[in-house]
């Protein structure tokens, strides 16, 4: 069983490292995520220099064993990998997008769409669902990744998302699930609980929007909220996945980063990343670049392949987030 499918890796530097083909050829491989900011060196050094190199290095990705998925997050805006100042085209943030009219909208999305796929990248991290509920956020309303306060309005703009990720057939991933525009803490630091300032409706755009959105993902949020588990975050949640899954039976689930100090507090990343396939996540997303622990990622993955054949995690779900994976891996080729 090819666990690594399982796994969406980040490394450091502009080359594929070696302990990355050799995690590929013994595991097999979900996906490659791209950063251009390293959180360990402070400086905008890590994968990313000049369209022509993404466009190598995102080929050689794809030839590595169990041909994986390259990942980015290019929402616009601060949130985005792929900047104008090394040649890459323009992507305002959500919010300054809303304003917009729709035409330049179309045609903003269509030019970086299709950049994304001559690049070699199959999966955009976005777009951002979350209602701005709070400007102050500091990790959404503040940075302005949120369209909109209305509901509408953030529906709208994800719809125009798809359709030019469908033109250029990129996957997408809606983020991030249940919501978390009204939350005032950042998880990348801390635990966030949205318990009081989730909203059904919020909820429930999530529903609407994924079965229709090309490459059907959502990324989970490492997000408390209490009614649904007291205990645990989103991402290791059974019951919050299990209340995903009822409604979303084939979208497929990545976690948020399990580097988040939020997480990191209470888990170590390969704990945290046992108990998260083993609530039912199919995607677990491992940056290594707010820490580094490269080294570290063959033994997360021998330790899962360990937990399927003692029978710690469930054989049949793995094996059925395995062919969600394997699926999007055909629908981008």
């Amino acid at each position: 069983m090819s666990v690594g499918e399982l796994f969406i890796l980040g490394f450091h530097g502009k080359v594929i490292p070696p302990w990355l083909t050799e995690f590929a050829a013994q595991f097999g491989l979900g996906g490659v995520i791209l950063f251009d900011y390293s959180c360990q060196t402070r400086q905008y050094d890590n994968n990313i220099a000049s369209p022509a190199q993404v466009q190598s290095l995102c080929a050689e990705i794809a030839a590595l064993p169990s041909q994986p998925l390259v990942f980015i997050d290019q929402e616009g805006g601060r949130v985005r990998r792929l900047k104008e100042g090394l040649g890459f085209q323009p992507l305002p943030s959500a919010k300054d997008f809303n304003l917009l009219a729709r035409e330049v909208k179309q045609e903003i999305l269509a030019a970086s769409y299709g950049e994304l796929r001559r690049l070699g990248i199959r999966y955009n991290l976005a777009p951002v669902v979350d209602v701005d509920d709070n400007a102050d956020n500091p990790n959404i309303g503040r940075i302005k990744r949120s369209y909109s306060a209305d509901i509408g309005e953030v529906a709208a703009n994800a719809r125009l998302v798809d359709a030019a990720a469908r033109q250029a057939r990129i996957g997408l991933c809606l983020k991030h699930f249940p919501g978390v525009g009204g939350a005032n803490v950042d998880s990348h630091l801390d635990f966030m609980d949205i318990s009081d300032a989730l909203r059904p409706e919020q909820e429930e755009l999530f529903y609407a929007l994924a079965p229709r959105t090309y490459g059907d993902a959502v990324l989970v949020s490492h997000a408390i909220v209490r009614q649904w588990d007291a205990r645990h975050p989103m991402t290791l949640s059974p019951a919050g996945i299990d209340r995903l899954r009822r409604r979303l039976p084939e979208t497929l689930l990545i976690t948020d980063d399990m580097q988040m100090q939020g997480l990191q507090k209470a888990l170590g990343t390969s704990a945290a990343s046992l108990q998260s396939i083993a609530a039912g996540m199919d995607m677990v997303c491992i940056g290594n670049n707010l820490l580094d622990q490269e080294q570290a990622m063959a033994g997360i993955a021998a330790a899962v392949a360990g937990a399927v054949q003692d029978g710690s995690l469930d054989r049949a779900a793995v094996q059925r987030s395995i062919a969600r994976v394997q699926k999007r891996k055909a629908l981008l080729a």
